[in-house]
């Protein structure tokens, strides 16, 4: 496998570094013994949030666990931080429940297994580093709107009403209203007194995580109530799923571990057998584009933050291939969409991790919970995971950070953000990634437009004594798809004086690159120019710039019309020939 892996241009290379890196620096006990105590830590969190979020993405609870098992173990195993966990995470809600509603449990398990794909080849062709070109409006905006949709979703069970399955945010709202009267005070009360333990616990103390001691109260006082207080009742995992275990049925999850499946195989819309074609795969596009780019902006953004906390350094293309792994053995486990979790991994740094062995340890601790405790998880109440996640929603959000940027930011970075919020909670992620993606792109290339200029007689080019019937111009900056139009506008004067017969130099020092659009845009000013009776001296270029220059048959030398010099001294020789002459 690693001879195979090794003719992909040394791409195995870099699969594991987190790992590589700190057994070069060694390995003790003391760092076990820090690893398993910190995954220990993550587990007790994870454990109960991975139901959470696969309840909220509209799939039973043990998926969420799966996903937290597998994922857990191959991002840590082979990616590119030293303490990242990775798991399910609230981001990808927005993305599943549509994908869910539409196309059934072996949808979502198929668009999560292209995601992988996707993701795989991104960290293959090493685009890793250009996630951190993703401007921050765009991940605030997608962050805030998500927050908003999954605190939206939770209301449902938190209230305890009783509705279908909404296509939209709008029309849960319209279901939500009419649906007023189905709710339920003991789901009220309930919800109310695990939000309060969730928000004070952590106040108190710190050592024991606040969703292991807010959701055990919650479930051993819910169970305590329908025992001993006549007409209280109060859904809980078990009552809402099941599952057959050797033709028996099991109340809430399964005892099981993760157990290999076909997910071309599972179930559609409705529970009726999916079928696949490519009419399928073409339907899921979308969605897996939108579940692979959410992703890979996630992880590194966790990755990043990682980095901060730990004083390590992570490689993102390991990271990408480690996620893409995942993701494509996940749905073959039944496991859903997996990514870098921000707050799961910081909790894993505060605990004392040290290396990926404590994700791991994470991930075996799910597992030893999944098959010892699963009669003990149908207890739990639906609204106090619905609880849960809407804390998880309000520390999403980072309501006074939106703020901030709505007061200080740029006009066209409010418009970005404010496009990709609302686009998040009024349609989907698949449009709101599509959207947000190319929003980033044209405000990137707005800014390098901005700094791409052509200047006539400045800077030091001042200075120099021109003589009459030369003129020079500076052009500073990239010539690409974004800034070269602009770039060149200002040759638009300097080709109506047909009568002038000037020489124009075309100094470029100060231009790193150039693209096909930039080499259209300087070929079409230089043919004008030519035609005007200008000759036109090309000064001064850098290496990379020349080259691309020099395939162009329009540039290429031409006696008394067009020149090419090395520096500013020999153009300045050449337009004097040229007046001389004229």
């Amino acid at each position: 496998m690693r001879r195979y892996l090794d003719a992909f241009a040394g791409v195995p290379a870099t699969l594991s570094y987190g790992l590589k890196q700190k057994l070069a620096e060694g390995y003790s006990g003391a760092d076990l013994r820090a690893d398993v105590m910190a995954g220990l830590v993550v587990g007790v969190v994870a454990l109960p949030l991975s139901m959470a979020l696969a309840i909220a993405s509209g799939v039973p609870p043990q998926q969420g666990l799966y996903t937290a098992i597998i994922a857990g173990v191959i991002c840590a195993l082979l990616g590119g931080t030293r303490c990242q966990v990775t798991g399910p995470t609230a981001a990808f809600v927005v993305i599943l429940v549509p994908i869910v509603t539409k196309f059934g449990f072996g949808g979502l398990l198929v668009a999560g297994f292209m995601a992988g794909i996707i993701l795989l080849l991104m960290g293959v062709f090493k685009l890793g580093n250009l996630i951190q070109f993703i401007p921050h409006p765009v991940t605030t905006g997608f962050t805030a709107g998500i927050a908003v949709v999954i605190a939206t979703i939770q209301l449902k069970d938190f209230f305890g009403l009783g509705f279908g399955a909404p296509e939209g945010y709008v029309e849960r709202w319209r279901m939500m209203i009419a649906a007023r009267g189905t709710g339920s005070a003991w789901e009220l009360v309930v919800g109310l007194v695990t939000l309060a333990m969730l928000a004070g616990i952590p106040r108190l103390q710190k050592k024991i995580p606040a969703p292991l001691i807010a959701l055990t109260l919650a479930s051993v006082g819910a169970a305590l109530a329908a025992k001993y207080i006549p007409g209280f009742h109060v859904a809980t995992i078990g009552s809402r799923f099941s599952s057959l275990v050797n033709g028996h049925e099991v109340r809430g999850i399964p005892p099981l571990p993760p157990m290999p499946m076909n997910p071309f195989a599972a179930a559609g819309p409705g529970g009726v057998p999916m079928h696949f074609s490519f009419k399928l795969l073409h339907a899921l596009a979308g969605p897996a584009f939108a579940i692979a780019m959410l992703g890979a902006i996630e992880s590194l953004l966790a990755a990043v933050v990682s980095d901060g906390m730990s004083g390590t350094r992570h490689e993102p293309n390991s990271e990408l291939m480690a996620l893409g792994i995942a993701n494509v053995v996940c749905p073959l486990f039944g496991g859903i969409a997996a990514t870098g979790a921000l707050a799961r991994t910081a909790t894993n740094i505060r605990a004392g991790a040290r290396s990926p062995f404590a994700a791991v340890v994470h991930s075996l601790f799910v597992l030893a919970c999944t098959i010892a405790l699963a009669p003990l998880v149908a207890y739990l109440p639906m609204t106090a995971l619905a609880a849960l996640l809407l804390i998880v929603a309000k520390n999403m959000a980072e309501v006074r950070h939106f703020v901030h940027i709505l007061r200080v930011a740029p006009r066209s970075d409010v418009l970005v953000l404010l496009a990709c919020f609302s686009l998040t909670v009024l349609f989907d992620m698949v449009i709101a990634v599509s959207v947000g993606v190319v929003l980033a792109a044209l405000l990137f290339m707005k800014r390098m437009a901005e700094l791409s200029e052509t200047r006539l007689d400045t800077g030091t080019m001042a200075r120099l004594d021109l003589p009459a019937g030369v003129k020079l111009y500076e052009i500073a900056g990239p010539l690409f798809f974004g800034a070269a139009q602009r770039a060149m506008s200002a040759f638009d004067r300097v080709g109506r004086a047909r009568d002038a017969r000037e020489a124009i130099i075309l100094y470029l020092p100060q231009v790193p690159a150039i693209d096909a659009t930039g080499l259209v845009a300087l070929e079409t000013t230089v043919d004008k120019l030519k035609r005007g009776g200008h000759k036109v001296i090309l000064a001064g270029m850098k290496p990379a710039v020349a080259e691309v220059v020099g395939r162009s048959p329009t540039l290429k030398r031409e006696k008394g019309k067009m020149a090419i010099a090395p520096d500013i001294d020999a153009a300045l020789s050449l337009a004097l020939i040229h007046t001389v002459r004229a």
